[in-house]
């Protein structure tokens, strides 16, 4: 009889079977996708992070005041900016939802997949025109046409997969209704092109109404979730049919792939990080015959008139790896990603990508002092809607902690028991201040994940943290994973 295997047996076998599979996706003209994922994760962010640029690029002159009419051009532009960085995460979600149901690939998807890339790249371009020529139409139907031919190539992906079916998921290739889940599939994906296409008829005579079917691409979901909540009330429930595709839909708990969910977001902090440091390349260097002419050839000294930039500049690179770390910490403990979380998510990096905004405005003390409190308004609230949306993650998770979150950091009242004890004693009394712990549970602990547990919500660590009042009743409690801690009775 064999004995147990060994580490290095385990992983030969683990080697040979992904050998197995290789060879086998070769002789079928098939890859895996993962490559191709990161790729497109990693262009989609840089697309979303970059159209800041135009926002952050806007001229105020040192004249300038930071008046009414200055505030509203930056919050004209800053608004379009988070429209069109949101509408970039609704096809990234496309995407990622999409090769939820393509399980491979072969080169004529991968091709597709790069007509649909090359088509997203000209998203900041027409956003550009959008900004710099808002009463002009026609950024706004250029934008348009790119959304409604990013929509088009995807629907071309979801009728080549269905049309091979061995590039399909297991669940999509096995079921009895791949028809019935194709056209499913085509109607939800072409939903959002269709809407553009009106905001695109629209733009010629009336463009405001554009801008509004647009923001409905954003929440298209939440509106058809709404819609169909308000319908079973009028007419009745009535169970999904059997067929229904449920890694495509818009149920607010349908699951990401929290995989690509962080890709994507390291993504966009990296690209928000290197657009600081461009900032700098770009303005903050000498020219050499300013250094010879106003400093004497003294390039300290040149470079000492950079001092704000570069203070600015350190920051706002510590506040964007602060909000990375937060951001790292909260998806240590997710087990998985919902729709709702993924909206969360995409709010907190759109205000993430305005963070090089915030960078030029503190950078611009030393030219403007006057207007100093107008900028770190601005700046503050960058960061504060950035952080804050983190936190509204991390309480949606918590709604549906069974489902979104690891079992070592799931809090669950019932565990809470108390045992009765007696008041403590005053000092001076010859008895102890507090009762003795009831004795360890033989029990194993669960394993924690790495990286620091977060064992109950803030609120239950402040009070456990908290002593007991003198002459107060109070008792030890035993929390999950073997921890026991003195609990205050509720107040």
């Amino acid at each position: 009889m064999s004995g147990p295997q060994t580490p290095e047996h385990t992983l030969d076998a683990q080697g040979d079977s992904s050998l197995c599979r290789k060879d086998e996706d070769i002789r079928e003209g098939t890859q895996s996708s993962h490559r191709m994922l990161g790729f497109s994760d990693a262009l989609l962010s840089i697309i979303a992070t970059v159209m800041i640029l135009p926002v952050t690029h806007t001229e105020i002159s040192p004249e300038q005041q930071f008046d009414k009419s200055i505030q509203r051009l930056l919050a004209t532009r800053i608004a379009v900016y988070l429209m069109t960085f949101l509408i970039v995460t609704v096809a990234w979600a496309a995407h990622t939802r999409l090769f939820q149901v393509v399980g491979k690939i072969d080169d004529t998807l991968a091709l597709l997949n790069l007509a649909c890339m090359m088509t997203i790249t000209l998203l900041p371009y027409t956003f550009s025109l959008m900004v710099t020529f808002p009463d002009v139409p026609l950024g706004i139907f250029l934008f348009c046409v790119c959304v409604i031919a990013i929509g088009v190539v995807q629907a071309l992906i979801v009728g080549y997969a269905f049309h091979f079916p061995h590039l399909l998921s297991p669940q999509i290739r096995c079921s009895a209704h791949r028809a019935l889940s194709r056209r499913h599939i085509l109607h939800l994906v072409l939903r959002g092109p269709v809407l553009c296409f009106l905001a695109a008829i629209f733009s010629l005579f009336f463009f405001p109404v554009s801008y509004l079917l647009m923001v409905t691409v954003i929440f298209l979901p939440y509106i058809s979730k709404a819609t169909s909540w308000c319908k079973d009330r009028l007419v009745g429930h009535r169970d999904p049919p059997a067929h229904s595709a449920e890694v495509f839909s818009f149920d607010l708990h349908e699951p990401l792939s929290k995989e690509r969910v962080e890709a994507f977001s390291d993504g966009v902090y990296a690209i928000v990080a290197t657009l600081l440091i461009l900032d700098i390349c770009e303005d903050n260097v000498p020219d050499p015959k300013t250094v010879k002419e106003q400093f004497r050839g003294s390039l300290v000294a040149a470079l000492g008139a950079y001092g704000p930039h570069f203070l600015a500049y350190f920051g706002s690179f510590a506040t964007v790896g602060l909000l990375w770390f937060a951001h790292h910490s909260l998806f240590l403990h997710v087990r998985k990603a919902t729709q709702a979380m993924g909206l969360l998510n995409t709010l907190s990096l759109a205000f993430v990508g305005g963070l090089p905004l915030a960078y030029q405005q503190t950078a611009a003390f030393a030219r403007q002092p006057r207007d100093e409190l107008e900028r770190v308004r601005l700046s503050c609230a960058i960061v504060f809607f950035a952080s804050i949306f983190q936190f509204a993650i991390w309480t949606a998770a918590l709604l549906r902690q069974a489902e979104t979150l690891q079992p070592a950091v799931r809090f669950d009242c019932s565990a809470l028991r108390l045992s009765a004890a007696a008041p403590p004693r005053a000092p001076g009394s010859g008895q102890p201040a507090w009762p003795t712990p009831p004795a360890a549970s033989t029990t194993p602990p669960e394993p924690r994940p790495r990286g620091g547990p977060v064992p109950a919500p803030a609120f239950l660590l402040l009070v456990e943290a908290m002593p007991a009042p003198e002459g107060s009743l109070g008792g030890w409690a035993s929390r999950p994973h073997g921890a026991t801690v003195w609990v205050l009775p509720p107040l």
